[in-house]
């Protein structure tokens, strides 16, 4: 069964975040966006449309998904310096990992690995910029006067 690259984000996530985590071997890219060879999942993406593997359909369902995954690879070009160097190396590793590699599963985990952070960032700045409840001081006793 092929599953299409979308389905399995969450997987890819909390591969790749494991993986910078240290829990699992990471391999360095360099800093430029990795050339994935997406054929073999856009067959099986394409193949999953049609009624059987020789539907004439087919070819054009691939050649949809090919250019679907030119166009994510351009966003990722566009976009690439904006992501963090450690999401680049464990968001190509995972997205190189299993056989059917994918632009979309890779933008998929740049983007949610960058928006986890900004999440993390605005609730520490929060944090930081809002008011601390103060202790309120303890009531001063007033020394009893003494009956005359």
């Amino acid at each position: 069964m092929i599953f299409h690259p979308a389905v399995l984000f969450g997987a890819a996530l909390g591969a790749s975040l494991a993986a910078s985590s240290g829990a699992h071997p990471v391999l360095r890219v360099s800093d430029s966006v990795p050339t994935l060879n997406v054929e073999q999942v856009c067959q099986g993406i394409a193949q999953q449309g049609g009624v059987t593997f020789h539907d004439s359909a087919v070819g054009e369902e691939k050649k949809n998904c090919l250019d679907s995954e030119q166009s994510v690879r351009d966003q990722i070009v566009k976009e690439w310096s904006t992501f963090a160097p450690g999401d680049k190396t464990a968001c190509t590793n995972e997205s190189r990992m299993g056989g059917d590699s994918s632009y979309t599963e890779l933008l998929t985990c740049l983007e949610m690995a960058r928006d986890v952070r900004t999440m993390h960032s605005d609730q520490a700045n929060e944090r930081a910029n809002s008011p601390t409840q103060a202790t309120p001081a303890a009531p001063v006793s007033a020394t009893p006067k003494s009956k005359p």
